[in-house]
């Protein structure tokens, strides 16, 4: 009986290099990796073994016989991945490992941000020997989007921070958190203590919309919204209007998904999560009964992926609707789940979750507060990069009093580095900026990809690190690691290291048992701080 892939794959590809029969695709080196929505196991070459599953660190992998009724389906797409791109398997040995040779004495590293780009980098340098490794992040605790971005009802995605807590409990690595880079120490006093600087500081800004009334109450990015429910301690005092019948999101990518999960699902199924506390709260008082999810392009170019878009099939008492008028022929997986949702009934008094594709926001109305957002119907028209959407002319308005922009993600400018605005991203060479300076994650690469797509990324800037550093090319530290722990806590005495966090960790666990819950989630940078340093 073979395995199978599921739902929760994060494509770092750990369990490519497990397999001994070689039978999991994509692999990193081939170009559908970069865009694949999952990986994929052989069934008629698997041997059933287990190492993959054993590897996994979202636990995405199962025995096709012991997977459960929501997730029957995995052993069909794996299966028919392989229909479309036959295996050929490869043996060939894969390449060793650049590492520094023990002559030229220990390898510095610091790396700003402690979110998943930033800790498969560490990981990746961790395994390469005599290597230091001193993480910077501003909050009060690691993990960056896989604590504040991941939706509750994701618990098994966040599971990958088991891998790295394993990995960080060496003593040559060190965590610096609420110290924020820039302030209580600069981007030049890091390169005196290091011999390289990774950023791995994502995509923190939100695409706008550009439409009149976007920033009418009531209207909101994403990005807002899951950190609020998530319990980033920037947003938790955040206030989202849920007092009316119908929510819509601009958008359509996995994020959008996840929102219309959360505003969807019964608060008494949330409140087995880690949700904070007080969007649950808010949660239960909510009379939103549609979500709305706007696409401003065809059904087969939505962002959201095939996994994602058949979990909400699976939803209590939530209707999944699209009009039969927007379905294309069914050759891909997301097209085909689209015609099933289109062809079925719908029950009174369920809520609905309502997707609308080729339908752009034209403008937000309301006279303080958001009260209806105008669209506007779109037409494909072919071109060479691919079909656009164009507009018909058709306009009609949606009445709402919650509108969330769900439309993508940019990079930020880095102080002391260079930066393309273009693109919002870090310029780079492999991941390489400047001597001694590098990038890794959407910062280096673009808001592209799903947590795991940074390991393949990672590798590459340790590979270049690495080298750099066997080529003499690294400035050399002037400053030792003791002397950096000892100018970082004078200039933030309230830094969090791993003793901080790990009590933070110990007390939101301790609180979620109590209460049959994975974590309740300290929520202010006060609160966290006071428990770290107890």
């Amino acid at each position: 009986m073979a395995y199978v892939i599921t739902q929760r794959c994060c494509n770092d590809a750990t369990c490519i290099t497990e397999c001994p029969v070689d039978c999991i695709r994509p692999t990193p080196d081939q170009p559908e990796f970069a865009t694949a929505e999952m990986l994929y196991i052989d069934p008629d070459t698997c041997i059933d073994c287990g190492a993959c599953a054993d590897a996994c660190p979202v636990q995405a992998i199962f025995p096709a016989d012991e997977l459960t009724a929501k997730l029957a389906r995995y052993s069909d797409i794996n299966a028919e991945y392989f229909q479309e791109h036959p295996l050929e398997a490869d043996f060939d040995p894969i390449p060793a490992e650049l590492r520094p040779p023990k002559e030229l004495g220990t390898l510095r590293v610091a790396i700003v941000g402690a979110g998943p780009s930033a800790c498969y980098a560490a990981q990746e340098l961790l395994a390469r020997g005599d290597i230091e490794v001193d993480m910077f992040d501003r909050l009060p605790t690691p993990w960056g989007l896989v604590r504040a971005g991941v939706a509750p009802d994701h618990a098994g995605t966040k599971t990958v921070t088991d891998m790295f807590t394993t990995a960080f409990r060496r003593d040559n690595f060190r965590f610096h958190l609420n110290v924020e880079v820039g302030d209580h120490i600069t981007h030049d006093e890091l390169l005196a203590h290091h011999h390289a600087v990774i950023y791995a500081v994502g995509a923190s800004a939100d695409r706008r919309l550009d439409i009149p009334g976007e920033d009418l109450p009531g209207s909101h990015s994403a990005t807002e919204f899951v950190a609020w429910y998530n319990g980033h301690p920037d947003f938790s005092d955040r206030e989202f209007d849920l007092s009316g019948d119908r929510a819509v999101i601009v958008g359509n990518g996995n994020v959008a998904l996840d929102i219309a999960r959360i505003l969807t699902t019964d608060p008494d199924q949330l409140a087995a999560t880690d949700i904070a506390d007080h969007a649950l709260e808010s949660l239960r008082h909510s009379t939103i009964r549609e979500v709305v999810l706007l696409g401003r392009r065809g059904l087969a170019e939505a962002a959201y992926t095939s996994p994602e878009f058949l979990a909400l099939g699976h939803l209590a008492d939530v209707d999944v609707v699209i009009d039969a008028a927007d379905l294309e022929p069914a050759d891909a997986l997301k097209v085909k789940i689209a015609h099933e949702y289109a062809e079925r009934p719908t029950t009174p008094g369920n809520k609905r979750i309502v997707f609308r594709y080729l339908t752009s926001p034209l403008a937000i109305t309301g006279a303080d507060h958001v009260e209806a957002l105008e669209v506007g119907r779109n037409r494909l028209v072919p071109a060479e990069s691919g079909p656009i959407a164009e507009p018909t002319g058709e306009t009609e308005t949606l009445t709402t009093g919650l509108v969330l922009r769900s439309i993508g993600y940019r990079g930020e400018p880095v102080p002391d580095l260079p930066f393309d605005d273009e693109r919002g991203i870090v310029p780079n060479d492999q991941g390489g900026v400047a001597p001694g300076v590098y990038v890794t994650g959407w910062i280096k690469r673009g808001a592209r990809g799903v947590i795991g797509t940074n390991k393949v990324d990672a590798k590459e800037t340790v590979d270049k690190i690495v080298g750099d550093f066997v080529d003499g090319a690294l400035p050399t530290p002037t400053h030792d690691r003791e002397e950096l722990s000892t100018l970082v806590r004078k200039r933030q005495p309230e830094v969090v290291d791993r003793d901080g966090w790990t009590a933070i960790d110990t007390a939101e666990r301790a609180a979620g048992s109590a209460a049959g819950r994975p974590r309740v989630k300290l929520t202010t940078a006060e609160d966290l701080v006071r428990t770290a340093v107890r």
